[in-house]
């Protein structure tokens, strides 16, 4: 029985139902976006709440970037090890950091430096102290560092980017689960600060790929209603474009 006078339990926007891509994809809004080049950039240093997170957000990026010779330097914030509850979490952990090597072999990126920092899944609020003066320390030298957008809904996300907020870096920051929660022309969107980035259609095609080496992400979890990256928020990646807010 429901108690009907009991306080209804607001969700996570993570957690409802989410803006369909093709609702995206129909807004011509992100055709107007100004364009950014990322080959104007000498070095450039990726912040990555989780594994899985680099690629989603800008894996295309990546890949053209590492194409031209560019330095880049990946900081893996966790391993991860929070996605499957109550399985082992350092059998999680070492998957989820296979597989995020294996996409970066997919797109090219081998020739980049990897520091794991192997803080806390689901509790990078607590530490958001000890993070930023790791950044301050790693992302130190380079012309860009790219970092998970700070209102992302998603508390490791939002702790990560409020993080390398506090370097001295200029940072731009790629959103993931904003796909989900906001919807075309959303206010809670900083549209005038959003910049878009091309991929050339191999370029594309090869993180569509990379994207299938998670496997852990993308199969049903034991447990658990599904998948963390159903086909519906997977969709939101697969675009011939990325979008950084500057």
């Amino acid at each position: 029985m429901v108690d009907q006078g009991a306080t209804p339990v607001a969700l996570n926007r993570i957690d409802r139902p989410g803006t369909a891509e093709e609702s995206w994809d129909a807004w011509a809004g992100l055709t107007y976006l100004p364009v950014a080049d990322p080959l104007d950039w000498p070095s450039a240093v990726i912040v990555a709440a989780h594994p899985d997170d680099e690629i989603l957000g800008v894996g295309g990026t990546m890949s053209m970037l590492a194409a031209a010779g560019t330095r880049l330097r990946l900081i893996a914030v966790t391993d991860g090890e929070a996605s499957h509850p109550g399985l082992d979490r350092e059998a999680i952990a070492r998957v989820r950091t296979m597989e995020s090597a294996a996409a970066r072999d997919v797109l090219g990126v081998q020739d980049i430096e990897v520091f794991r920092l192997r803080l806390p899944d689901t509790g990078l609020a607590a530490c958001e102290d000890e993070l930023a003066a790791r950044l301050r320390e790693l992302c130190a030298g380079f012309a860009v560092c790219l970092a998970p957008w700070e209102e992302d809904a998603h508390s490791d996300h939002e702790a990560a980017g409020r993080a390398a907020r506090r370097t001295d870096q200029h940072v731009l920051s790629y959103p993931i689960w904003m796909w989900h929660w906001a919807k075309p022309a959303d206010r809670r969107v900083p549209w005038p600060r959003a910049r878009r980035i091309p991929l050339p259609a191999d370029v594309a095609e090869l993180k569509a790929d990379a994207i299938q080496a998670f496997a852990s992400q993308l199969t049903d979890r034991a447990g658990a209603a599904g998948p963390v990256l159903t086909p519906e928020i997977v969709a939101h990646f697969t675009r011939p474009q990325e979008v950084l807010l500057v």
